[in-house]
């Protein structure tokens, strides 16, 4: 039985109340016309979204391969690209804080670390099971007899050792060609000439 004020009249409701119920009835059905018809406004798109997601499903491209497979396996492949460049990066930073360190213990003057780095390969340096670089002290050996004219030390005479920053160690010449540094036989004097002339490498 709808609800109507004839029908509240004959429960013995007041006349001014009848039309507080009318009023907040009226209200109650216009809200959930309004819900309803926006269900089936959803209920529409619905419909036209499963015939799109069906048809694209049912189509293949001109290799005959499935375009949500497809488009899956390339953000995938972006995906692991990206985590491998992360944890490239985080590697190359552990190892040349790893090398910094080493050239430290070595003695290498502070000031040249960053141009030793920038001219050294530390791709190679690994790590063992505790995180400390395997072979440390073959390593930094290596590293004391490679840069042993940047080191500052103690010489035989009790004095201190100076640090030679090109002059004599790039064969006695102060300003040198890209190609004659690349010529020196010597590593440790191609290294140091390297250095002394870096604006040449681009560094």
């Amino acid at each position: 039985m709808a609800l109507s004020r004839k029908f509240l009249a004959a429960l013995g409701i007041e006349g001014d109340k009848v039309d507080e119920i009318i009023n907040a009835h009226t209200e109650t059905v216009d809200a959930l016309k309004n819900e309803r018809d926006s269900f089936k406004a959803d209920a529409e798109k619905l419909k036209a979204v499963q015939q799109e997601l069906d048809e694209m499903k049912a189509a293949k491209d001109k290799d005959g391969k499935d375009p949500y497979r497809v488009k899956y396996e390339a953000v995938k492949a972006d995906f692991e690209k990206y985590k491998a460049d992360i944890a490239a990066k985080e590697s190359k930073a552990k190892k040349t804080a790893s090398y910094r360190d080493l050239l430290k213990q070595a003695g290498v003057r502070d000031s040249l670390h960053d141009r030793i780095l920038s001219i050294t390969d530390v791709d190679g340096i690994d790590y063992g099971e505790d995180g400390k670089v395997k072979d440390a002290d073959k390593l930094l050996e290596s590293i004391k007899s490679e840069w042993a004219d940047f080191i500052v030390g103690d010489d035989k005479d009790g004095g201190k050792k100076k640090v030679d920053f090109g002059g004599s160690l790039a064969g006695g010449k102060k300003t040198m060609t890209k190609d004659e540094i690349m010529d020196i036989k010597d590593d440790a004097k191609r290294q140091a000439a390297i250095l002394d002339n870096h604006e040449l490498f681009g560094f």
